[in-house]
C-alpha cells in the first residue's frame, strides 16, 4: 500500500511538473509580440476638457487630437472679424486630410459674444458653415483664462482681441501666433500652416 501511495505521489508530481514545463516550453517557442505602440504623447495643458458650444457633449484635446498640429483660435459671434469664420471653414477643409485640426474657443472676453449660446451657435454653425471643433465660451485672456490659453500667452502672447489664431505642433510648442486681422484667406495664413505641416 505505501508503494502504491509512493508511486501516486511521485506521478502526480511528474504531471504538475509537466503542466508547469509545457506552458514555459510553448511560451519560449512563441513569436514574440510588437510591442504596443505608445500614445501620442500630449503635454498637460492640452489634457483638458471643455464643453462643445450649444451641447452637452465635452471633448478632451488630448484624448482627441494627440499627436496632430493644432490651429487654436479664440472666436466672437458679433465681432468686425466674425466674417473670418467663412475662411477658417475653408482652411479646416483643405488642410484636415493632412493631419490639421481647427479649434475654436467661443470667449466674451471682449463683449463680442451673444449672451444666448443658442444664438452664437447660429451664426457659427448655420450662417457661417463651421464644422471644425468649436468649444462654449470660456475665458481667453487674464487671470481667469483657461489653461489652454494660460500656456499660449506664456509661449507666445495673450490675445488681444478676437480671432487670434495660434499654430501648435504635435508636441505642443507653439509655432507661430497670429492676430486677428491675418486673414484665413491670406499668404501669410497659408505659408504659416504649411510651415506647419511640413
Amino acid at each position: 500500500m505505501r508503494n502504491v501511495v509512493s508511486a501516486l505521489f511521485v506521478t502526480a508530481a511528474m504531471l504538475v511538473a509537466g503542466s508547469g514545463a509545457a506552458p514555459a516550453a510553448k511560451a519560449a517557442n512563441a513569436p514574440v509580440a510588437a510591442p504596443a505602440p505608445q500614445a501620442a504623447f500630449c503635454p498637460a495643458w492640452l489634457n483638458q476638457e471643455y464643453r462643445k458650444l450649444h451641447s452637452s457633449q465635452k471633448v478632451n484635446i488630448c484624448q482627441a487630437f494627440a499627436g496632430r498640429p493644432l490651429l487654436i483660435v479664440n472666436t466672437a459671434s458679433h465681432c468686425g472679424y466674425t466674417p473670418q469664420f467663412k475662411g477658417l471653414e475653408a482652411a479646416w477643409q483643405k488642410y484636415k486630410d493632412r493631419g490639421l485640426v481647427l479649434v475654436g474657443f467661443a470667449s466674451d472676453d471682449f463683449n463680442q459674444e451673444d449672451a444666448d449660446e443658442a444664438k452664437a451657435a447660429e451664426i457659427c454653425f448655420l450662417n457661417n458653415g463651421v464644422t471644425f471643433t468649436m468649444l462654449a465660451p470660456t475665458h481667453v485672456k487674464g487671470g481667469k483664462s483657461n489653461p489652454v490659453f494660460q500656456e499660449l500667452a506664456r509661449q507666445t502672447k495673450a490675445p488681444s482681441w478676437n480671432f487670434n489664431k495660434y499654430l501648435v505642433r504635435a508636441d505642443g510648442k507653439v509655432l507661430q501666433h497670429m492676430g486677428s486681422s491675418v486673414a484665413p484667406e491670406s499668404a501669410e495664413f497659408a505659408a504659416a500652416v504649411e510651415t506647419l505641416l511640413k
